[in-house]
């Protein structure tokens, strides 16, 4: 159990009273959470028709996926309470933010940035970490919270971590390898020297790096550890097979985006193997094909290694070259979630 402070008591909303000094995921009932992800489902699951805003929901408090109550486009779940704190604080000198997304709303898609996308959101106590694999998303602060449409047809994974400020100097400095699309974003001067990429990319500037890819072990505010993996345009190889798995010494299943031509088969010609899972099923028979399925995550195939990781990119030869990255960890609850929703996979 974590225990948060200046968080102001609420009775009638929680967007009308929390401290100014506090920002963090919430849960589907408002409440601060450590982490949380999101699986929005396809709009077809085995050619059975959905609204496509439809999505399950786990957390540090909770043992499986659970079917929300809510739709994703909804300002009253987890995504729309957390995402909510931006658009109130969005105009703050006493908080950062940054909001990145290679194929921004109403703006040109431009496929040399980094094929990744995410808020972030931080005061002096902290504050949230949002990478997801949504285009189109989420709408410029002025707008307040919405989902696209082109978002309902298929599935997609949010993940949401709460960090101590500390971290935030480290998650500034993966954010100048994978090169992001930021389409707005605010850094006040009271936080520059401490976030010093975060304000050079924040001005349109390329902040320098001295090596292709780099990795840092991350801390939420309860203690759980997350391990960043971020790769620059440089590092042109596949993420999965010639990094994350070699460097985690497991086999990996991986569901991503398969719809490009240029998809890459399942390696198996190093000593730790990458294979393409073929489909997915979530609690509930949610069960759909990987050709519905935006989304892009890795879990281990042995059960003992219990890895998962959640982020950025595709099996995809043109996305080899592109920055990007994956942020994973060894929580069971969430290895459980996503190991059991490995439905078929293609082996070497």
């Amino acid at each position: 159990m974590f225990f948060f402070f200046k968080l102001s008591v609420c009775v009638l909303s929680f967007m009308t009273c929390f401290s100014e000094a506090f920002i963090s995921c919430f849960n589907e009932d408002g409440r601060p959470v450590d982490w949380f992800i999101i699986y929005k489902l396809p709009l077809y699951k085995m050619k059975v028709k959905g609204s496509g805003l439809e999505y399950m929901y786990l957390d540090s408090t909770v043992t499986n996926w659970q079917m929300s109550k809510h739709t994703i486009d909804s300002s009253r779940g987890a995504l729309g309470r957390t995402l909510t704190q931006l658009y109130y604080k969005y105009k703050s000198n006493s908080s950062v933010y940054m909001i990145y997304n290679d194929a921004p709303p109403e703006l040109k898609y431009l496929g040399h940035y980094g094929h990744t996308k995410g808020v972030i959101l931080f005061g002096q106590s902290g504050g949230f970490w949002l990478t997801h694999s949504v285009p189109h998303f989420p709408p410029f602060p002025e707008r307040g919270y919405g989902y696209p449409s082109s978002g309902k047809y298929y599935g997609q994974t949010l993940n949401c971590i709460t960090y101590n400020y500390t971290q935030f100097p480290l998650i500034s400095q993966q954010l100048a390898f994978i090169y992001p699309h930021v389409y707005n974003c605010s850094v006040p001067l009271a936080f520059r020297s401490r976030i010093a990429v975060m304000a050079q990319i924040c001005d349109a500037k390329t902040p320098f790096i001295k090596k292709p890819k780099n990795s840092e072990k991350l801390v939420s505010v309860g203690g759980q550890t997350f391990f960043s993996f971020a790769k620059s345009p440089y590092y042109v190889d596949d993420i999965y097979t010639a990094w994350v798995a070699q460097t985690l010494g497991t086999d990996l299943l991986v569901e991503s985006w398969m719809h490009q031509g240029q998809q890459l088969p399942s390696n198996c010609s190093l000593p730790h193997h990458v294979m393409n899972i073929r489909r997915v099923c979530l609690p509930g028979s949610q069960m759909f094909s990987s050709y519905e399925d935006h989304s892009k995550w890795c879990v281990s195939y042995a059960f003992k290694d219990q890895w998962t990781c959640l982020g950025d990119l595709n099996r995809d030869i043109g996305q080899t070259g592109r920055g990007g990255g994956l942020i994973c960890s060894q929580n069971p609850i969430i290895f459980k979630a996503f190991r059991e929703a490995m439905a078929g996979y293609k082996h070497c």
